[in-house]
């Protein structure tokens, strides 16, 4: 005997089937992108000093594994338990923020050593970035918490996933997007204050890096801010969601990958020398992790760390 479902059967069916889609897409681009860096990567974990910034990294480049095993688990196991689903979203939701955070800090410290390690951008910055991440938590958990679980009433298709409306849902990357700016913005100011008396290659790719990052960054926020207020169905949020978490990760542990090994291979001059001391040991290693500068002191360039 056939059965009939109604529309929304239907399209909570649908919804579940493309998260599906999405999530495997989404777990081989991040799976082939890891692949294609394990060289690399394992390279800069075996020689580089452990210190903050490569603790940062292994976060970065590692969280999104668990996010991607947490999506899969609920998406293909059969769930009808709320509970259980909301309890899910929740440790997607922390691992998301670790994620974003752990990217975002990186670029916090290469900011900071753009600006000389000027302790005043530092502090202030820190103190933006804890207001802001404490704002998005009691933000995202509140929404989870007040969502609804929808399931399939279709056989053979499994999951569950939250629904919700309001504004809500758009004000984490709205905060996110307020702080690019203000990174983007600081990046910019430094660089031209400083293009005239500083403009060596790996102080160039330091720009670069920042002003690419931050784009790509407020771009993707500003999509996620404006998808649930074009389009109702969660499924077309978790789609540009996760699309930001995976592409921030890749680009900030590529782009620190991608200073360290120009550190590697290149001999530092006093003329174009970067150097955080904390973060780097010349004398071993070649610059640390990322090759850091303190713009204003070209005469300890050469110095050991």
């Amino acid at each position: 005997m056939q059965m009939e479902y109604s529309a929304d059967d239907i399209a909570a069916a649908s919804s579940l089937q493309f998260l599906v889609y999405l999530c495997v897409a989404m777990g081989t681009f991040w799976t082939y992108d890891y692949a294609c860096s394990l060289h690399e990567e394992w390279t800069f974990l075996l020689r580089a000093r452990w210190n903050k910034v490569k603790c940062l990294y292994i976060i970065a480049r590692n969280v999104p594994f668990v996010i991607l095993a947490t999506d899969l688990y609920l998406y293909f196991t059969p769930n009808e338990d709320p509970n259980k689903c909301l309890m899910l979203i929740n440790i997607y939701s922390c691992f998301s923020f670790v994620s974003v955070v752990c990217s975002e800090s990186i670029f916090v410290l290469r900011t900071y050593a753009l600006w000389n390690n000027n302790r005043f951008v530092l502090a202030v910055t820190v103190c933006i970035a804890i207001a802001f991440v404490i704002a998005s938590i009691d933000i995202a958990f509140t929404t989870v918490a007040a969502s609804h679980v929808t399931t399939s009433a279709i056989p053979g298709i499994t999951g569950c996933y939250r629904t919700s409306r309001g504004v809500q849902l758009s004000m984490p990357f709205l905060l996110l997007f307020v702080f690019e700016m203000g990174l983007l913005s600081l990046t910019f100011i430094r660089a031209i204050q400083s293009w005239r008396t500083v403009n060596g290659p790996l102080y160039t790719v330091l720009v670069r890096h920042n002003i690419f990052y931050y784009a790509c960054g407020l771009f993707l926020a500003a999509v996620n801010v404006l998808m649930p207020m074009l389009f109702s169905q969660y499924a077309y949020h978790s789609v540009f969601e996760d699309f930001q978490f995976y592409i921030l990760a890749i680009l900030s542990t590529r782009m620190h990958l991608h200073l360290w090994h120009i550190g590697q291979h290149r001999h530092i001059h006093a003329s174009d020398a970067l150097m955080l001391a904390p973060m780097s040991d010349m004398s071993q290693h070649g610059p640390d992790a990322l090759v850091f500068a303190h713009m204003s002191d070209m005469s300890t360039a050469d110095r050991t760390a």
